[in-house]
């Protein structure tokens, strides 16, 4: 597992209401009863946290433009923090009203992505590792080399820091006891330092588990029985709307292994590409936006 610090990027929640419902969300979408709005208190308290940090701050929800200090939290990065090292996830929530200050803000660290393609597909997130492998070391040497641990970030929501943003997420849902306290340098863990949060989580997510990905209009969570029972027990929406399948399931060593011999869950967008800084911003920002990556791009070089 890598270190926090070693992550090239901490997400920084600030919201997980969305206008969209996906199905095997990793922020799980549609099973909390009741949206969070991150204060400006403790947005500010997130951004100053991560002092010293030298990976990137990425901005992330549910729709983070959904929040109604958007443009406020926009101000505090500006102030803050560098504008190559700003990132934001979004898909594109009335995107004619943000995007002029999405460009000032964030410029092509912008992960653009409508979830509309018929070929988009997820990892089922809730398909617990302990409920499907019973091998325990097998497990444990699977989650060590966890792909979200590995190409995705850290992340800090309302209830504190977190090693990994399915942890945090995951937290909210099950009403977990939250994080690691927003003190500067928190980020400074190692994974030794993390095992709490490892041993509460990660054994109930599938994430590192090799397994086939799921359509998003197939439409249904697919979830084993340890947290079918637990959404069950919450009477999650997405649980009343039968939007839940049980998949009682064991994979042996064998059936793990071949199912990872084409396994590649981080490319989950199909056959859709990536939006072009032209479609986002329109013809000249859109230009202007490019040439600032490749400045950036340069800069990184002589640096290293």
């Amino acid at each position: 597992m890598k270190a926090i610090k070693d992550m090239w990027l901490i997400q920084i929640e600030i919201t997980n209401a969305c206008f969209l419902e996906c199905p095997n969300c990793t922020r799980f979408i549609g099973h909390n009863k009741k949206p969070f709005f991150m204060d400006l208190e403790t947005v500010e308290r997130a951004i100053d946290s991560l002092e010293g940090f030298p990976g990137g701050i990425g901005i992330m929800g549910g729709e983070p433009l959904l929040h109604p200090r958007f443009f406020e939290i926009c101000k505090f990065l500006q102030s803050k923090i560098p504008k190559e090292r700003r990132y934001l996830w979004t898909s594109g929530y009335k995107w004619k009203e943000y995007r002029a200050i999405v460009r000032k803000t964030f410029g092509a660290n912008v992960c653009y992505n409508e979830h509309e393609g018929a070929t988009q597909k997820h990892q089922p997130v809730l398909m617990a590792i302990e409920d499907i492998v019973e091998d325990r070391e097998y497990m444990k040497q699977l989650i060590d080399k966890c792909w979200i641990q590995e190409k995705w970030s850290a992340s800090i929501n309302p209830k504190g820091g977190f090693f990994c943003e399915v942890a945090a997420a995951m937290d909210l849902l099950f009403e977990g006891p939250g994080g690691y306290p927003l003190e500067k340098g928190w980020w400074n863990k190692t994974p030794e330092q993390f095992q709490d949060q490892v041993q509460r989580y990660c054994y109930k997510c599938g994430i590192a588990l090799p397994m086939p990905a799921r359509l998003n209009r197939e439409g249904k969570d697919y979830v084993s029985i340890s947290n079918y029972r637990r959404l069950e027990e919450l009477k999650t929406p997405r649980f009343l709307k039968n939007c839940v399948e049980l998949v009682d399931e064991k994979y042996s060593k064998a059936q793990v292994e071949e199912f990872a011999k084409d396994w590649r869950p981080w490319e989950y967008l199909g056959d859709q590409k990536r939006i072009s800084y032209k479609k986002l911003y329109g013809l000249i920002p859109g230009i202007l936006v490019k040439k600032q990556k490749k400045l950036w791009e340069e800069r990184k070089k002589k640096i290293r």
